[in-house]
């Protein structure tokens, strides 16, 4: 692969606005959503090593829990390279919001290195409370002038994803985009429940889009004469989740934060990040992936929906470059997110799924739940609950959350909503409380 390559098919995306086939990657075949076609396929378990010596106590879980970890990191994700990155932290703003009952904060997480300088900026509502409180931290698509159509939250200056109308121009941010992702970001009912929410623009991390990493955190760590990552480094996805632990090292050194109750969300692509997040980073006590399909929550090895193939062409760079030997090829994986799942055990996880989001593939993101149960009973937890994981995913609207794996699938589209806050809320309240 070379970096001409990846850097004309980036812009032939950009400027068409579609899905493309770049021939670096070969012709992507047409999406299967038919589950009478889905190849016959082994999943690995999770609790046998790769000499195959079988788990069967937590101790062998935890050499078993660093071998799945650096599989991931080394062959989907891609590993953070050895690097110093202190971050200077800079309050920037606070007011009170909300008729008084919270704090709004913008605080600044800013990156060094020579002459460059890569700037963070995470918003924080904080509920009024005589002792800290738990949080939700996840990463926005849009600019933290989206979760709200307050005119005191900056508007973010830097690269914006074009849109299908006139709020985001020249790739950036007009005033015009203030609020539109507020149904995403119910503040209001988190602060009534008792917990602060924490928010970054994913690209103040990583542009999204395929420069062939020239831009965002990944040049702060190159060596001497490196242009670009490893095929085993960091991709984007991974790039955006250590921009999430950033925001948690912010958050123990907040008195009013409970740091200890921090649990991590995402929706889609975040999903994906959150869920990385979540499994490379201990600390987060709770992780959610909202409608993170492929790449995310779902088994890989159903082809069903989005493919592997499909998502590292459309998108090359959220992956690392060795992600991409399992193009139309994933009865070679030797992992599934099965094992993802299962790399937050002993901690709650909670995945949601939207019933006609079939491009996530709900029941192979429910699958992953089930199959990563195993783990969750060896560790002494109920994993999705009762005596055995049920196979057949819930009703919908009707979330299967009794134990220390939750679910749900509700009514309508590929999205986060009010609804599915709730049931996060719900859970976060089970577990934190």
């Amino acid at each position: 692969m070379t970096c001409s390559v990846r850097g004309l098919c980036a812009a032939a995306l950009i400027a068409m606005g579609t899905l493309w086939d770049c021939p670096t990657f070969g012709q992507v075949p047409p999406a299967n959503y038919d589950e009478a076609l889905i190849p016959k396929f082994t999943l690995p378990d999770p609790l046998v090593c790769a000499d195959g010596t079988r788990v069967t106590s937590a101790e062998q879980w935890t050499a078993r829990r660093a071998e799945l970890l650096d599989l991931f990191a080394t062959e989907m994700y891609g590993k953070l390279p050895a690097c110093d990155l202190p971050v200077k932290v800079t309050r920037v703003s606070d007011g009170d919001i909300f008729d008084g009952k919270a704090t709004r904060r913008e605080v600044d997480l800013t990156v060094t290195k020579g002459d460059h300088q890569l700037t963070m900026t995470l918003l924080l509502y904080i509920p009024k409370s005589d002792k800290p409180v738990p949080a939700f931290v996840g990463l926005n698509f849009g600019g933290n002038h989206t979760v709200s159509d307050d005119p005191a939250i900056t508007l973010n200056p830097n690269w914006m994803r074009p849109g299908k109308d006139e709020r985001v121009v020249d790739n950036r941010a007009t005033e015009a985009s203030r609020g539109t992702a507020a149904s995403r970001w119910p503040i209001d009912l988190a602060i009534e429940r008792g917990y602060a929410v924490g928010t970054m623009y994913y690209g103040d991390i990583d542009p999204d889009f395929d420069d062939d990493f020239q831009n965002g955190i990944h040049p702060f760590c190159y060596g001497d004469g490196q242009t670009k990552p490893a095929a085993d480094q960091w991709g984007s996805i991974a790039a955006w989740a250590w921009g999430l632990s950033r925001i948690l090292d912010y958050l123990e050194t907040e008195p009013q934060i409970d740091a200890k109750h921090v649990a991590v969300l995402g929706h889609s692509r975040l999903g994906k990040t959150s869920l990385w997040a979540g499994a490379a980073d201990e600390r987060f006590a709770l992780v959610i992936s909202n409608n993170s399909g492929c790449g995310g929550a779902a088994l890989n090895k159903r082809v069903i929906g989005e493919s592997v193939h499909r998502i590292n062409t459309s998108f090359p760079h959220w992956f690392c470059d060795n992600f991409v030997k399992y193009n139309s090829n994933e009865a070679a994986l030797t992992f599934d997110q099965h094992e993802l799942i299962a790399l937050m055990a002993p901690r709650p996880v909670y995945v949601a799924s939207a019933v006609e989001d079939t491009w996530a593939d709900p029941k192979g993101e429910y699958l992953s739940c089930v199959y990563a149960d195993p783990v969750y009973r060896l560790l002494g937890t109920d994993g999705l609950g009762g005596d055995a994981p049920i196979v057949e995913p819930p009703a919908i609207d009707q979330p299967r959350a009794s134990g220390r794996i939750g679910y749900h699938i509700r009514t309508g589209k590929h999205d986060i909503t009010r609804y599915d806050w709730e049931q996060y809320l719900n859970f976060a309240d089970r577990h934190f409380r």
